[in-house]
């Protein structure tokens, strides 16, 4: 059962429910072996914690930044901040120093918590940059302090500022003073179109979240919940904080790169994932079977057509399969279905929450044909995470965003624009007056940018309104629908859409290399480097026929007509991706210019 209180007193609450019982299962910095963390330990490093940042002499309310992977040492900074009424800014691993130097100066962030070698590096070239930052708390205990740096501290000794609670009396007070007007975090968002502009939540809006999501997303004291997404996430962090109010173990996972095999190691039950996730997933059984015998592609195909039949056509719609077909089905899954299950670590998986961008109803069908709870849902920053998602045991609809969650408010605007309203849903932007008058409308909801529309209770997603493109014929293009469906293919790694004032579609793509060079040496295509694939007219021909297949179902002005194969990655560093990893388009269109106006030659 849920326990219901402040986040400032969380942690604490759950200790004196649970004791001694497991909460935490994390890997040290650079460590292979898998440690634990009971409830009591946890909530001892908690109030050590908000008893050192007093001896720091961090204030109410005062902005604390984050710079780090997802670590213990991470929440318990998170925790021991609300504890102390303060703020937490958490960055992505991956800011760059520019991205650093506007938020810390932006939110006037005095004290940065920071992981490992390259965060301190970062944060350190930029603190001569930034008149508000004082201090640099170092999680990771082997990174290389620069000598003379008089501003950096290890965590280990940042602790013993807090050792036999020297300030508990006044911790104490805080907590009874902690309420649900205080503000929880600052998020800034990626800026696929402009400047991070910071969200502000309070700890009334994850209060309310927490209480809606508890009605409708069944998460209990057995689950182990892997957290793989950034923390910094919204629908990471707010989906850790649920959990932990429910009672469940978190697995830390450091290391996104390492997330099938911390699952394989420690057989996770649930985990939030975003759409590129399972779209590997798919890609990767898919590859297994088309190499399989025939007699082994055969049963497989076989098998997913039963699964797909038992899970989609009847349970997902409410309905009881037939004797048949269950039987079928429990063979099936018994025989294959498990064995896929097993090789993802995921033997006992109970759901699986899944948003941040458009799920191709190919992966989400096979996703559910295999007998694992996809939970799609929708949501934003602005909303601390969810607004809608589909429900364990109901009926849902393949390719829609499920149902609201309690105590919001929605209605469908101009543009078909999604707009919010509720206890849920953000104030504004933090120092952006301007932008909040713009970001409402005049009777208080709030404007998400995504179009969309409801259909027997359940909320479809149609698409992004600012990146909605038009052809010089005059036709709308939804580029992120176009880019699901041909990133399920195995040898797209990465795509961009291009289409805005176009007279038709047309693509940048970067194949998966290690999978097309080993297509170019089974079909003796010469290569010495990956230009030289990108350019070769059988690699080109034998993509072009996949791209074809893939989009049959799109309209003719909706398909792509011709492509280009990128030899290298689309990446954060050029400014291309977002630390969520989000296409910046405007970049690309800049940086691909030659490129793309080559497509167009008449």
């Amino acid at each position: 059962m849920q326990t219901k209180c402040h986040l400032s007193a969380l942690v604490h609450r759950q200790a004196e429910k649970y004791g001694n019982r497991q909460v935490l299962i994390y890997r040290d910095f650079g460590s292979l072996n898998w440690k634990s963390m009971s409830w009591n330990s946890f909530s001892q490093r908690v109030r050590q914690v908000s008893n050192a940042m007093l001896n720091l002499g961090i204030g109410v309310q005062e902005n604390v930044g984050v710079f780090a992977q997802n670590c213990v040492h991470y929440l318990y900074t998170e925790f021991g901040a609300f504890g102390i009424r303060a703020v937490t800014v958490p960055f992505y691993a991956t800011s760059s120093e520019q991205q650093i130097q506007y938020v810390v100066s932006d939110a006037q962030i005095r004290v940065l918590f920071v992981g490992e070698q390259e965060q301190y590096d970062k944060a350190q070239r930029v603190l001569p940059l930034c008149p508000s930052l004082e201090k640099l708390v170092i999680f990771d205990r082997s990174v290389r302090i620069k000598q003379h740096d008089a501003s950096a501290i290890y965590f280990d000794d940042f602790m013993k500022l807090g050792e036999n609670y020297p300030r508990q009396s006044e911790l104490e007070n805080l907590y009874k003073q902690a309420n649900n007007d205080d503000l929880a975090n600052i998020l800034y968002t990626s800026g696929t179109t402009g400047d991070s502009k910071g969200v502000m939540l309070s700890h009334g809006q994850y209060a309310a979240a927490m209480e809606e999501n508890a009605k409708v997303v069944p998460v209990g004291e057995k689950d182990r919940i892997m957290m793989f997404l950034p923390v910094t996430h919204i629908f990471e962090r707010a989906w850790d904080f649920y959990s932990l109010s429910q009672g469940a173990t978190i697995i830390v996972n450091t290391y996104p790169k390492e997330v099938q095999q911390s699952m394989k190691e420690t057989h996770p039950t649930c985990m939030s994932a975003v759409p590129r996730f399972w779209e590997k997933v798919y890609s990767g059984v898919k590859e297994k079977i088309e190499s399989a015998g025939t007699v082994k592609r055969s049963l497989f195909k076989k098998a997913l057509a039963v699964g797909r039949k038992h899970n989609i056509e009847y349970l997902s719609r409410g309905k009881r399969p037939p004797i048949m077909l269950s039987a079928q089905y429990k063979m099936f899954d018994k025989t294959l279905f498990s064995l896929v299950r097993k090789q993802l670590g995921l033997e006992n998986a109970n759901f699986f929450p899944t948003a941040g961008s458009y799920v191709s109803t190919d992966v989400e069908e096979f996703v559910h044909s295999i007998g694992i709870g996809m939970m799609v849902g929708y949501g934003l920053t602005e909303s601390l995470a969810t607004v809608s998602n589909d429900r364990k045991g109901m009926p849902y609809t393949i390719g829609s965003v499920g149902r609201p969650i309690g105590g919001l408010e929605i209605k469908i605007g101009e543009n078909d624009e999604i707009l919010l309203k509720g206890p849920t849903i953000t104030n504004g932007y933090y120092k952006r007056d301007e932008l909040n008058r713009e970001a409402f409308t005049e009777d208080g909801f709030f404007k998400t940018g995504d179009a969309g529309y409801f259909k027997d209770g359940e909320l479809f997603l149609k698409e992004r309104i600012k990146e909605l493109y038009k052809t010089s014929n005059g036709k709308y293009i939804a580029p992120q629908m176009i880019e699901s469906k041909l990133l399920v293919d195995k040898f797209v790694d990465q795509i961009a859409v291009i289409a805005d004032q176009r007279k038709y579609v047309s693509a940048l793509i970067v194949p998966d290399f290690a999978l097309l060079e080993e297509y170019a040496r089974e079909n003796d295509i010469p290569f010495s480097k990956r230009a030289d694939l990108c350019n070769n007219p059988k690699i080109i021909k034998m993509l072009k026929e996949r791209i074809d297949t893939l989009q049959q179902q799109l309209a003719g002005y909706e398909q792509i007509k011709c492509f280009t194969l990128i030899p290298h990655n689309f990446t954060i560093e050029a400014g291309e991706l977002t630390n969520t990893l989000k296409i910046k388009r405007r970049v690309l269109a800049k940086n691909y210019a030659a490129e793309i106006e080559k497509m167009y030659e008449e």
